[in-house]
C-alpha cells in the first residue's frame, strides 16, 4: 500500500482513522442501546466500552464520534459526513486522487468503437446478374509450383470465388464485373526473362497472357481499377502504360545520380565530440544564485517568485514570476544591482515568449561547457531538415539544438567585436552546407579581404571561384552577383515560373541541367566599405532586395558595426541577424535595433534574431576547432577536384579592369594651382600649415586655400588633417627643392616661372 513512497504519514494517518469512521457508521446502524452525551462523560465512556466488546455498539471513539454527530445534525445529517470522510479517507489510504479518476475515465478502451465504425460503413449488396454465356475452362499445367508465394495485399479483402455456381456470374472486388476471359496473374514459367512489374492498387502484376485456373482461388485477385467492358484494349493499356513510367524515371535517375556520385559527403567522424557531460557540476552554483537573487529581489522590493531554473551551455536562465502591479521596468533598471548582487559581469533581463508574467533573468555560468559541431550535425533537427541549405547555429538555453535555414532567412548579418566567435560561426555554417549540399546543389563565392580566414576552402567543389581576397576584384563578385541575379529572373519569366524551385522541378521534368542555389560569404565588410563604399552598398542592396526567389543568398560578417558600415538601406534589407558580444549598446543597436548583445560573455554566445522571429533569442553557438576544419576539408579536396567557373572568374577580372582604369586617370592628373609653389614657401617660413594661414598670407579664399593644402597632402608636402591641429610638415625646404628637380615633379616644375625660382629657393 505505502510501495509509492510520498506522502506517508498522511497516507498512514488515513489508514488508521478510517476503521475508526466505519465503526460510526455501524453505530448509528446497528446500535440499539439509548446511549446519549450528557453530563456523566465517564459513564458513557464506560458504557461504550462495556458494549463493544461485546459487539452492541462502535465502540469508545466509533460511538463517541456517533454519538456527537447525532446529536450536532440528526441521523440524517450525520450519514453524509461520515460516509463523505470515509470516501476521503479510503481515496487518501489507496492513493487515488480526482486527477487519476479522470485520466482513467478518458482513456479506457471504448469496446464499441470498432462495431460503431463497422454499422457506419454501407456493405455492397450481391448482385446476381443472369450469366449470358458460360467462361471457358483453360487448364493451368503446374501453376501451383510455379507460383513460389501468393500475392501479398496491404488492405484485406474478401476475394470472390471463381469457381462459384453457373447461374451467377463471377464479381470482383467491391462488386465489379469481373472479365469474361479471366486474367491469369502468376507466372505460367515458359517465359524467363525479364517480367513486367505493374503495381495497379495494391496488386502486383507480373504478366502479360491471360490464363484462368479455377482450381486455385487463393491465388487469383480481380484487380479494382480494370475497367472490363473492352477486355483487349485495356490489356493493352497495361502493357504499354508501364513502359512510359519506367522510361521517364530512369532516365531522370541516371542524370541525377551522374551528377551526385561525384560528391561524397565527409564522414561524421572527422569532427570532435565531447565525451565528458559536465551538465551536473553547476548544481551548487544554481542554488547559490537562486537563494542570492530572492535575497536580492527582496531587499530591493520587488514581489516576484522564482518559479523554474534553466541551465544552458553558457548561462543559467531563472524563471521570476512577477506579482500583479509590479512593472517589468523596475526589475530592468536593477540589472547592474542584481549583478553586483551575484557577482558576474552582468545579467541579462528578457520576457520569456508564450508565457504571462514570467521573465527570464539570465545568469552567466562559471562553468562554460562548449557545444562541438558534431553535436549539432547529429541532432534530429539537423539531419530531418530537407532544406539543402540548413547550417548549424548551437544550442540555445534548455541546451536543444538550434539550426537555421539561409533559404528562410534569406540574407544574415553577422557582427560582433574581434574574438566573439564570429569566424567561428562562418566555419560552422560552412562546414554544415558542406555536410548538408552537393555541388550541383549549392555553389558559394567566399570573399575574404584579411586573407588568412577562408583561404583554406580553396579546391573544394563547391566554389565556383577561388576565394576572393582583393578588395577591388571583391566588388567586380559583387557586381557578377547582380547580373547573375537578373539573368535568372530573365529565365524564370520566359518559361513563367516565380522561383528558383519551381524552375528545377520544370527542368528536372524535362530532362534538362538545373541551376544550383548561390551563397555570398563576405567575411568582413569594413575593408570593402573603405575601397568602394557606394559599388558594394549598391550590389548588396539589389541582391539582398530581388536575391531570395532567384537563389542568391549573402552572409555578410563585419567586425566594426558602425553606422558608416551597416548602412540603414543595408539593415533595411537584411533582416536576419546574430550579433555576438559588442562594446556598447549602441552598437548593439546597430545589430538587433534593440539592446542586449553588450551584455553577451563572448566565447561564441550570441542573439539570434532570424526573420519573423521576434525578439533575438540567446544561444551558444557550436564550435568547430582549425584541425577538425582541415580534416574535413582535406576529405572533400581527396575526392574531387575543384569545379571553378571559368565564365564568373572572367567577369570578375572584367569588372576589376574598368575600375582600374577608370581610378588612373585621376591619379595621373595633375592639375595644380599656380600658388602652390608660394604657399609651400609659405609653410616653410611659418613652420605651420593650416588653411586659415594661407589665406591671411596669400589673401585667398577658403575653398582655394583648403584645395592648395590638400595638393600639398598629396604631393606628401604635409600630413593628414587631424580636426583643429595644424597639419604636420613632412619635408624640409631641401628635400622639396630635390623633388622639383626630379623626374616625379616635371608637372609641378612647370608652374615655376623660370630657373631663377628654383635658384632662390636654393638659397634660402
Amino acid at each position: 500500500m505505502f510501495h509509492k513512497g510520498r506522502p506517508v504519514l498522511f497516507r498512514t494517518v488515513s489508514a488508521l482513522l478510517l476503521p475508526v469512521f466505519f465503526s460510526a457508521i455501524v453505530h448509528l446502524l446497528f446500535c440499539k442501546l439509548s446511549l446519549k452525551l450528557g453530563s456523566d462523560v465517564f459513564n458513557l465512556i464506560v458504557q461504550l466500552y462495556e458494549n463493544g466488546k461485546e459487539m452492541l455498539c462502535g465502540g469508545v471513539i466509533g460511538g463517541f464520534i456517533a454519538i456527537s454527530l447525532e446529536m450536532l445534525l440528526s441521523v440524517f445529517g450525520a450519514f453524509p459526513v461520515l460516509f463523505v470522510i470515509i470516501i476521503i479517507l479510503a481515496m487518501a489510504t489507496f492513493n487515488i486522487t480526482i486527477a487519476k479518476i479522470k485520466a482513467w475515465w478518458y482513456g479506457r478502451e471504448v469496446p464499441r468503437y470498432e462495431r460503431r465504425i463497422e454499422e457506419d460503413m454501407p456493405e455492397p449488396e450481391p448482385q446476381i446478374v443472369p450469366k449470358k454465356r458460360p467462361v471457358p475452362q483453360v487448364p493451368v499445367i503446374n501453376a501451383r509450383e510455379q507460383a513460389v508465394s501468393p500475392p501479398k495485399r496491404s488492405i484485406d479483402i474478401p476475394i470472390d470465388d471463381f469457381g462459384g455456381s453457373n447461374n451467377e456470374e463471377r464479381r470482383g472486388i467491391f462488386g465489379r464485373k469481373a472479365p469474361e476471359s479471366p486474367i491469369d496473374f502468376v507466372n505460367s514459367g515458359s517465359r524467363k526473362k525479364s517480367p513486367i512489374d505493374i503495381e495497379i492498387g495494391t496488386f502486383k502484376l507480373e504478366d502479360d497472357k491471360t490464363e484462368a485456373f479455377p482450381d486455385i482461388p487463393e491465388f487469383v485477385a480481380a484487380p479494382s481499377a480494370i475497367k472490363t467492358s473492352e477486355p483487349e484494349i485495356i490489356t493493352k493499356a497495361v502493357i504499354e502504360e508501364p513502359k512510359a513510367v519506367t522510361k521517364t524515371p530512369d532516365k531522370e535517375t541516371t542524370a541525377s545520380d551522374n551528377r551526385q556520385h561525384s560528391y561524397v559527403f565527409p564522414p561524421i567522424e572527422l569532427l570532435n565530440y565531447n565525451p565528458v557531460s559536465t551538465h551536473d557540476d553547476g548544481r551548487d552554483e544554481v542554488s547559490q544564485n537562486r537563494e542570492r537573487l530572492e535575497n536580492a529581489l527582496m531587499s530591493f522590493g520587488v514581489a516576484a517568485n522564482i518559479v523554474g531554473v534553466t541551465r544552458g551551455p553558457t548561462i543559467t536562465r531563472y524563471d521570476l514570476e512577477l506579482e500583479h502591479g509590479v512593472k517589468l521596468t523596475k526589475l530592468t533598471n536593477l540589472s547592474n544591482d542584481l549583478a553586483l548582487s551575484l557577482g558576474v559581469t552582468g545579467v541579462r533581463i528578457a520576457p520569456i515568449p508564450n508565457v504571462f508574467s514570467t521573465v527570464g533573468i539570465e545568469v552567466p555560468n562559471k562553468i562554460v561547457n562548449k557545444v562541438y559541431l558534431r553535436e549539432i550535425i547529429e541532432s534530429r533537427a539537423f539531419s530531418s531538415a530537407e532544406s539543402t541549405l540548413t547550417f548549424a547555429i548551437g544550442k540555445n538555453v534548455g541546451g536543444e539544438s538550434v539550426v537555421g535555414n539561409i533559404s528562410k532567412l534569406p540574407h544574415l548579418l553577422i557582427a560582433g567585436t574581434t574574438g566573439s566567435g564570429k569566424s567561428v560561426c562562418i566555419n560552422s555554417m560552412l562546414l554544415s552546407l558542406l555536410y548538408k549540399s552537393t555541388p550541383d546543389e549549392v555553389r558559394m563565392i567566399m570573399i575574404d579581404p584579411k586573407m588568412v580566414e577562408l583561404g583554406i576552402y580553396n579546391g573544394i567543389p563547391h566554389l565556383l571561384v577561388p576565394v576572393v581576397t582583393d578588395p577591388k576584384k571583391a566588388a567586380g563578385a559583387l557586381q557578377w552577383a547582380v547580373v547573375e541575379m537578373l539573368k535568372r529572373y530573365r529565365a524564370f519569366s520566359e518559361i513563367g515560373v516565380r522561383n528558383i524551385a519551381a524552375y528545377n522541378s520544370q527542368m528536372a521534368s524535362d530532362g534538362e541541367e538545373t541551376i544550383p542555389k548561390v551563397v555570398i560569404v563576405v567575411d568582413e565588410l569594413a575593408d570593402l566599405m573603405l575601397y568602394a563604399p557606394k559599388e558594394v552598398e549598391e550590389s548588396i542592396c539589389r541582391v539582398a532586395q530581388m536575391g531570395r526567389a532567384a537563389g542568391m543568398h549573402l552572409v555578410i560578417a563585419t567586425q566594426r558595426p558602425s553606422a558608416d558600415v551597416i548602412t540603414g538601406l543595408m539593415k533595411a534589407n537584411i533582416p536576419s541577424r546574430i550579433a555576438f558580444a559588442v562594446s556598447s549598446g549602441l552598437e548593439s543597436r546597430i545589430i538587433l535595433d534593440s539592446t542586449g548583445a553588450e551584455k553577451l560573455i563572448g566565447m561564441g554566445d550570441m542573439l539570434f534574431s532570424p526573420l519573423g522571429g521576434g525578439k533575438p533569442a540567446r544561444i551558444q553557438g557550436s564550435f568547430v576547432s582549425d584541425q577538425e576544419r582541415e580534416t574535413v576539408i582535406e576529405f572533400i579536396k581527396e575526392q574531387g577536384e575543384a569545379n571553378y567557373n571559368s565564365e564568373v572568374a572572367a567577369q570578375i577580372e572584367e569588372a576589376f579592369e574598368e575600375k582600374t582604369s577608370e581610378a588612373e586617370p585621376a591619379a595621373v592628373k595633375s592639375d595644380y594651382d599656380e600658388l602652390l609653389p608660394d604657399a609651400v614657401e609659405v609653410i616653410f617660413e611659418c613652420k605651420q600649415a593650416s588653411v586659415s594661414m594661407l589665406q591671411r598670407r596669400l589673401r585667398l579664399g577658403y575653398s582655394r586655400a583648403a584645395r592648395i593644402v590638400d595638393q600639398m597632402e598629396e604631393l606628401g608636402v604635409v600630413g593628414p588633417f587631424e580636426g583643429s591641429k595644424p597639419r604636420q610638415i613632412l619635408m624640409s625646404r631641401q628635400e622639396w627643392l630635390l623633388k622639383m628637380q626630379g623626374d616625379n615633379a616635371t608637372d609641378v616644375g612647370n608652374y615655376f616661372d623660370d630657373d631663377d625660382d628654383l635658384d632662390g629657393l636654393e638659397d634660402s
